[in-house]
């Protein structure tokens, strides 16, 4: 696969056929919003992530499309016919209250009810492809970013943690349920939380399936910046401007750590394995906790969605 290939070889390809992403204001995705802000160099992407904003099929493909997209960019985009650079690709979200839930539950339970190992493997390596990319800053000189208001759960909270950069406000959730119906978090949380705060954190976080707020994860090293709740944008302005004005050294830092620190493509798909094995492991009665958490996230987004076309209304 090119994921093994050396970055300095990503970088030959992409100089060679560079796109400068020329579909902004376009009605192009479904489970994304795509905004770019010239005045500070970023490119949004926002997860909308429907019916439940989770990392569905859909929202799988389209997140790889748009990677994709920043990729051959040169990170440039096409504005009013001229081409402008943007210097952060900040991942955020359009649903009130929520980041991200994680996987695609109700997925895994109809794939290890059905010992398809091979659909299982396929939708770890999905993601696996998401979160490396992101860790890998697109292979362009560009910073990374998760801007997290509200709920990051499961794999949210490895979303997240895939930036360069975690902005979130005081009160954001984040969490790591898999270990209450015996899984672990497959595509990620192992590695980079390791790679901040090392092995024995990563493991202690991991089998707490704990919750902690922006300002817990903010004490523990995770969160860089805290910003007040409704506060996460101003943050992230507030953040870039300060970051442009030594934007050199934060990307020499960058490079370092990628090279003494570095998250690896194969180390993430070899975790994915152990994960499939251990997703085929489980019990009747631990599938049954999963789809109690499944019932409750779609009757609460249901709940909430009635509760915005009412105020719509």
């Amino acid at each position: 696969m090119d994921m093994t290939l050396p970055r300095d070889i990503h970088r030959v390809f992409a100089a060679a056929d560079e796109h400068p992403i020329d579909w902004l204001g376009e009605k192009r995705f479904s489970q994304f919003d795509v905004e770019f802000d010239a005045d500070d160099q970023i490119l949004f992407a926002r997860m909308r992530g429907t019916p439940v904003p989770n990392f569905n099929a859909g929202l799988l493909a389209e997140a790889r499309e748009i990677q994709r997209a920043i990729e051959a960019s040169g990170a440039r985009v096409r504005v009013a016919g001229a081409d402008r650079p943007f210097r952060y690709v900040v991942l955020g979200s359009s649903v009130p209250g929520v980041f991200s839930l994680g996987g695609d539950l109700g997925l895994f339970m109809q794939l290890i009810r059905a010992r398809d190992r091979a659909a299982l493997e396929r939708y770890g390596r999905e993601c696996v492809d998401v979160c490396y990319h992101n860790v890998a800053h697109y292979h362009l000189p560009v910073t990374t970013i998760s801007l997290v208001q509200g709920e990051a759960l499961g794999g949210g909270m490895e979303s997240a943690l895939s930036s360069d950069i975690v902005i979130a406000e005081r009160s954001a959730k984040f969490g790591l349920p898999e270990v209450l119906f015996g899984l672990f978090p497959g595509m990620g949380a192992y590695n980079l939380i390791g790679r901040r705060l090392g092995r024995k954190v990563a493991e202690e976080m991991i089998l707490s399936g704990a919750t902690w707020s922006g300002e817990e994860l903010y004490a523990k090293g995770l969160v860089d910046v805290l910003a007040a709740d409704g506060q996460g944008e101003n943050a992230l302005h507030d953040f870039v401007r300060q970051h442009a004005r030594k934007a050199n050294t934060y990307r020499a830092l960058q490079r370092i750590r990628d090279t003494h620190e570095p998250v690896r493509y194969e180390d993430l798909l070899s975790i994915v394995n152990i994960w499939c094995d251990t997703a085929l492991e489980l019990t009747e009665t631990q599938l049954k906790l999963m789809e109690r958490l499944v019932r409750a996230q779609a009757k609460r987004m249901s709940r909430e969605d009635g509760t915005a076309q009412r105020a719509a209304a």
